[in-house]
C-alpha cells in the first residue's frame, strides 16, 4: 500500500488537502496528515479546522512513497519551515512522488526543483514561477505533479492515484464520484 504525507499549516486551502487525501484513501493508500505547528488541529483558509495524525515533528525523516503539499495563504508557513524544504529534498533524492498544488509549487521552487521542469500553478505565484504552465490543470514530470488550485483538486488527487496506483485504479475512482 503506498504511503503519502501531507503537509498541513495553518491557512491551508482546504479543499487542495482534503479532495486528494479522500481519493487517495478511497484508493487504499496510507495517508498521514501532519500538522507543521505543534498541535494537531490545524485551520485552514475558511475556517475548517482538521485533525491531523501527527506532526512534522513526530514524522521526523521518515519517507514516503508521495510528499503533498496544499496551497493556500498558509504556504508561506511551508516556505519558511526549513524541516518543510528538507523533506522536500530528501523525499526528491529518494525518487519518491513530489505533489504541490495552487501555491504550493513555490516550495519546490525555493527547493531547487522546479529549473528546467514543467509545472504549473496558481496565477497569482506567476511572477515567481515565469515558467509556469498557467493553462494546464495538471502537469506530471517525472515524479514531480503540480496543479492549478482548490477548482483543480480532484484532478490533482486523481492524478496521483494514477501515478501510486495506475490509470485503471484511477479511471475506477474517477467513476466512482462521478468525475468520469
Amino acid at each position: 500500500m503506498p504511503t503519502v504525507l501531507v503537509i498541513l499549516p495553518e491557512g491551508f486551502e482546504e479543499l487542495e488537502a482534503v479532495a486528494p487525501v479522500d481519493l487517495l484513501r478511497r484508493a487504499g493508500a496510507e495517508v498521514t496528515l501532519a500538522a507543521l505547528g505543534d498541535g494537531i488541529h490545524v485551520t485552514g483558509r475558511n475556517g475548517l479546522t482538521l485533525h491531523a495524525d501527527t506532526t512534522l515533528a513526530a514524522v521526523g525523516e521518515k519517507l514516503f512513497d508521495a510528499l503533498v503539499l496544499p496551497g493556500g495563504p498558509g504556504v508561506k508557513h511551508l516556505r519558511a519551515d526549513p524541516r518543510v524544504r528538507a523533506a522536500v529534498l530528501r523525499h526528491d533524492a529518494a525518487g519518491r512522488w513530489l505533489a504541490a498544488i495552487c501555491a504550493a509549487p513555490t516550495v519546490l521552487h525555493d527547493a531547487g526543483l522546479l529549473a528546467g521542469r514543467r509545472y504549473t500553478a496558481h496565477y497569482s505565484v506567476a511572477p515567481e514561477l515565469p515558467a509556469i504552465l498557467a493553462v494546464e490543470r495538471t502537469v506530471a514530470d517525472g515524479r514531480l505533479l503540480t496543479s492549478r488550485g482548490a477548482g483543480t483538486a480532484t484532478d490533482f488527487g486523481l492524478l496521483l492515484v494514477e501515478k501510486l496506483f495506475g490509470a485503471d485504479k484511477a479511471k475506477e475512482i474517477a467513476a466512482s464520484i462521478c468525475a468520469a
